[in-house]
């Protein structure tokens, strides 16, 4: 198991990074295939934020949390992340896929270098690469949901084309099939 603690604005000390490991072992030990995790600590305006992103069998769960206390924040942070994989066990579970364990690990973004705009009109501030594997629609949207974003880009097993799924204001989500005009 891999993890990778890092920090903004604080000094990481052992005592943390030995902290965050001990804390993730419980969600690693759930998973078949985990790839590195990442801490990030911040100290801003004496709040103590902690994010925590585990890339494990096929899904992707975060959690940010912010407290007085570093330690409350990472600890925080693992409980949220137990309850996402409830979640996810529990809708697994609903779908009767047959072992959670086996499902294939999906690769985080990995962000690339600034290329400079040539043209000038428009400034890219990041560029994401993203590898996606086929997944279904209820799949997407629990990705979606687990990473706490309001879209998520996808490959449709269904269609064989990449696709959006997106929350709506009214709580539901959308779908977009784009297709070249």
């Amino acid at each position: 198991m891999a993890v990778k603690v890092r920090g903004k604005n604080i000094e990481v000390t052992q005592a943390l990074k030995d902290y965050v490991e001990k804390r993730v072992q419980t969600i690693t030990k759930q998973f078949k295939t985990v790839g590195e995790i990442t801490a990030v600590m911040r100290v801003e305006k004496g709040k103590h934020t902690v994010e925590i992103t585990v890339p494990a069998s096929g899904i992707v769960l975060r959690a940010q949390e912010t407290s007085e206390n570093m330690y409350a924040s990472i600890d925080q942070c693992v409980e949220k992340i137990e309850r996402q994989i409830h979640k996810y066990k529990t809708r697994l579970m609903k779908r009767k896929y047959s072992n959670f364990k086996d499902a294939a690990p999906a690769p985080l973004p990995e962000d690339s270098e600034d290329v400079p705009e040539e043209t000038g009109e428009f400034k890219v501030a990041r560029t994401k690469n993203y590898a996606m594997r086929p997944m279904g629609v209820q799949e997407a949207i629990m990705q979606m949901n687990m990473l706490n974003h309001d879209f998520f880009i996808f490959f449709n097993a269904e269609t064989e084309k990449i696709a959006i799924v997106y929350r709506r204001r009214s709580g539901d989500y959308g779908l977009i099939n784009p297709e070249m005009a």
